[in-house]
């Protein structure tokens, strides 16, 4: 049977009444049949609508050889009137996410003679995929275009063509289409074969954000948000901005500048305090120069400074090194110079032994130890 798609006339209709024609149990629940419905089922990057069918709470809707199909947590009875009523707070974010994606896709294809190659809605953020490249530079100035058409409010306009008319009327489509074919218009911006739900304005939408663009097979990947997203994530973002004004003394709108000072800043400290623990580990490893096999703990330390000071002590002291950083509550890092010996072998007992993992070559490794040190030191006493 067919269903009939109160949607495609009024995207608007939140509340019917409809015949149940089939109920059958599925995996995740019923599957209802009506003769009628206002719910939108999966289709063309949309999700299928929820909401209530009969007292009965609709998860999911999709389609079957022509019937929209309902997926309920409860059977409804064969030939019994029902009172539909979908959930209207997630269908008009729909609404603007898709009439948002519309105008978007329908400018990029114009400005770069590009085909939208994929679509998807998800829960928190639209993807839309060009064949096409598309900087970030391009990317903002589609986001202003698409956002002067929201404030002109255009309309967004639904159309049948006939055959004769669809052969000379340019629309966009990803497939040959045949047969009685909707038309989805928002002037001067889209114009394309759609049989999801929308605005009737596109002031309704409120705002599009353009989030994201990146690479992507043979063009580009973009995240959009529209409406009630992209005013939560603006919000987000100026709440973040604040945060990071604050902590830095500086202008919400010179936090950048503010960053990167203290990028420059922070690399400078890292660089005086290697030179100082270089300093640090050399007096070290002049310390126990010719002591043969040497076991150290240390306080935590970075892995890269672990690193050094193992190597500079492993240098002078003529014989193995190990030196453990951390402590028995939070455990070792460790670092290992062997100056001959298969290290693979030498790590892989130390770690069997100590509960660790890690592993190096040419005579290093790094790693974790989970013993304790009275573990250690045995451990390492005991080896020849």
């Amino acid at each position: 049977m067919t269903t009939e798609k109160l949607w495609e006339g009024d995207a608007y209709l939140r509340a019917f009444t409809a015949t149940v024609c089939a109920c059958t149990p599925a995996k995740r629940g019923w599957e209802v049949v009506l003769d009628r419905t206002a719910f939108y089922p999966e289709g063309g990057g949309q999700p299928g609508d929820t909401g209530m069918l009969g007292g009965v709470a609709v998860t999911d809707t999709h389609t079957s050889d022509g019937a929209v199909v309902h997926l309920c947590q409860a059977p409804l009875p064969v030939g019994a009137a029902v009172e539909g009523e979908i959930d209207w707070a997630r269908r008009f974010d729909h609404m603007q996410q898709h009439s948002g994606e519309h105008i978007v896709s329908g400018l990029i294809c114009a400005a770069k003679g590009c085909s939208n190659v994929g679509f998807h809605m998800g829960a928190e953020e639209v993807v839309i995929d060009f064949d096409a490249a598309l900087t970030p530079e391009e990317l903002a100035e589609i986001e202003l275009a698409a956002n002067r058409v929201i404030w002109e409010n255009r309309p967004f306009l639904v159309t049948y063509p006939s055959p004769a008319e669809l052969e000379t009327l340019e629309y966009r489509s990803k497939k040959a289409l045949s047969g009685e074919v909707r038309i989805v218009e928002c002037p001067g911006a889209d114009r394309c074969a759609c049989c999801g739900t929308h605005v009737r304005l596109a002031g309704e939408i409120g705002l599009v954000r353009l989030t994201s663009v990146r690479p992507f097979r043979s063009g580009v990947r973009i995240t959009m948000l529209a409406g009630r997203r992209a005013y939560d994530w603006s919000c987000a973002m100026a709440a973040q901005n604040a945060r990071v004004s604050a902590l830095l003394s500086a202008k919400p709108a010179e936090t950048a500048a503010a960053v990167e000072r203290v990028l420059r800043e922070k690399a400078a400290a890292e660089y005086r305090l290697v030179g100082l623990e270089n300093r640090l580990f050399a007096e070290k490893a002049a310390q126990l120069a010719g002591q043969g096999d040497v076991l150290l703990f240390v306080e935590p330390m970075a892995p890269d400074a672990l690193r050094r000071l193992c190597e500079a002590v492993g240098a002078r002291c003529g014989g193995r090194c190990a030196v453990f950083a951390g402590d028995d509550a939070a455990g070792y890092k460790y670092a290992l110079n062997l100056p001959s010996g298969d290290v693979h072998a030498f790590t892989a007992a130390m770690n069997a032994a100590l509960r660790g993992r890690g592993g190096g070559r040419d005579g290093f490794a790094q790693g974790s130890a989970g013993a304790s040190r009275a573990e250690i030191e045995a451990y390492m006493k005991q080896l020849p």
